[in-house]
């Protein structure tokens, strides 16, 4: 199955670009061997309107959406989204890979949050915490749960409960 971040932003060169590689990395090689291929990563600039944060949002919702106009699931990052545990986040992935996805999609917004467009079209909405959290940042954060759900796919000691 395709894993595909899809976020508004840039990550700049240095030691948070180093470690968003680093775990992207880490899911291609672990990945493998449980059907699950290395993230592709999409990066948009923030929104052009500078009018309004509602302009802004529809201009990134619908350039994220066409970054990811072939995933079969759309996972949008949102703070009112579902928290949940690690392994449970595994279980989820295992679960689109097990019925037959080809492609699982997660977006995250730019500073206003998300367009409706991704709201509606968004399969689950995924809270990385109650906090805010940077769109670096939250790209780092996701990228390592996707190697530490690799890990507990795989039974590997990475994650311990």
């Amino acid at each position: 199955m395709r894993l595909v971040i899809a976020a508004v932003g840039r990550l700049k060169d240095g030691p948070e670009r180093d470690l968003l590689d680093r775990y992207v990395k880490r899911v291609g090689q672990a990945g493998r061997a449980l059907g699950l291929n290395s993230i592709d990563l999409f990066e948009i600039p923030e929104g052009r309107s500078s009018s309004t944060a509602q302009l802004r949002q529809v201009d990134e919702a619908a350039r994220l959406l066409k970054q990811v106009s072939n995933a079969e699931v759309l996972v949008a990052l949102d703070e009112g989204g579902r928290a949940m545990t690690s392994r449970t986040f595994a279980e989820l992935i295992a679960k689109q890979r097990d019925r037959g996805a080809h492609s699982l999609a997660f977006l995250i917004g730019g500073p206003d949050g998300h367009g409706d467009a991704i709201t509606a079209k968004a399969d689950f909405t995924l809270s990385l915490g109650p906090m805010t959290l940077p769109h670096g940042l939250a790209r780092i954060v996701l990228a390592e749960q996707l190697y530490r759900a690799t890990t507990i796919l795989a039974g590997h000691p990475y994650h311990r409960d």
